[in-house]
């Protein structure tokens, strides 16, 4: 079984070195593929690819991981993911372990991880993958907490079905001080809470609600009316989703909920899937090819 270890905070991030150590100690049968850079946020984009000549990379000698292959590219996590698929980087793997990355991925904000868009992108050439996120915290960071849950998890992963993606996600707290291993469903909320803008070179702040989903998940309004200015910026007001946060209160929400086991300090695994037909929206289907058909007849109609 060849695994491919990728992320998307960098070749050089000690979560990349932490679980490239985990799964070596499962088999020596590995390849590191992870961005120069840090590409937080890139979900499984690739980048303008058809306007390159190439994509540029670099071989590093990772501490503790002699003898381990391990490339650098220019380029989104994703983008590395597919470079090993069709044999840019020695034999096609068979599984993807992601992360880990420093900061949860749990809720919808799991769509915009450039960690979970690697796993995710490896399941369209039917590898089975592991994301793997440490809530982020002070230091030291424990990421054993996490490699040991992402090694325990790999003879699973290993043994699942083609294409089969688990999202794990684990507090940052000692491995004595974990409460458990849970099976969790994706909660609502997102990442960004609001925003507020500011005009350029200076001006007056005004806050705007953002459209999108609050902390707990709940809907917040919508801004009334777009930036005040020709130019300026917009500033972000991130949360961790949910109640990821140790100091969150527990709400309504039930407690198979991602965000909220994570903020009980339990570890927390759910099943994800990528681009797929939508079999349960075929009636919509269905009705929007009916309508487009009328369209179409009536222009020839009227030539």
């Amino acid at each position: 079984m060849r695994i491919l270890v990728a992320n998307d905070d960098g070749i050089e991030a000690p979560g990349l070195h932490a679980l490239a150590a985990a799964a070596r100690r499962t088999t020596d049968d590995i390849i590191v593929v992870a961005p120069l850079e840090d590409w937080s946020g890139a979900s499984a984009a690739v980048g303008a690819f058809y306007r390159r000549d190439g994509v540029a990379y670099r071989t590093f000698d990772l501490d503790g991981l002699e003898g381990v292959a391990a490339y650098g590219i220019d380029g989104p996590p994703a983008l590395g993911v597919i470079l090993a698929c069709v044999g840019g980087f020695g034999p096609r793997p068979d599984v993807v372990l992601s992360g880990i990355n420093h900061g949860v991925n749990v809720g919808r904000a799991a769509l915009h991880s450039g960690t979970v868009g690697a796993v995710l992108t490896g399941a369209q050439f039917g590898l089975r993958g592991l994301a793997t996120s440490l809530r982020y915290g002070p230091d030291p960071v424990p990421w054993r907490t996490a490699a040991e849950l992402a090694e325990a998890l790999l003879p699973t992963v290993c043994s699942s079905p083609p294409a089969t993606v688990l999202n794990l996600n684990v507090p940052d707290v000692a491995p004595e001080g974990l409460q458990g291993v849970r099976q969790a469903r994706l909660g609502r909320g997102g990442t960004i809470q609001a925003v507020h803008f500011e005009e350029r070179p200076s001006g007056e702040q005004e806050t705007l609600a953002a459209q999108g989903n609050s902390a707990d998940g709940r809907e917040s309004e919508p801004f009334s009316s777009p930036p005040p200015g020709p130019e300026g910026t917009l500033y972000l007001d991130l949360a961790v989703p949910g109640s990821a946060r140790r100091d969150a209160p527990v709400g309504s929400d039930p407690m198979d909920v991602d965000a909220l086991l994570i903020g009980a300090d339990f570890a927390t695994v759910t099943a994800l899937v990528g681009v797929r037909e939508a079999t349960d929206a075929q009636h919509t289907v269905a009705e929007a090819v009916v309508a487009a058909e009328h369209v179409v007849s009536s222009r020839r109609a009227t030539r």
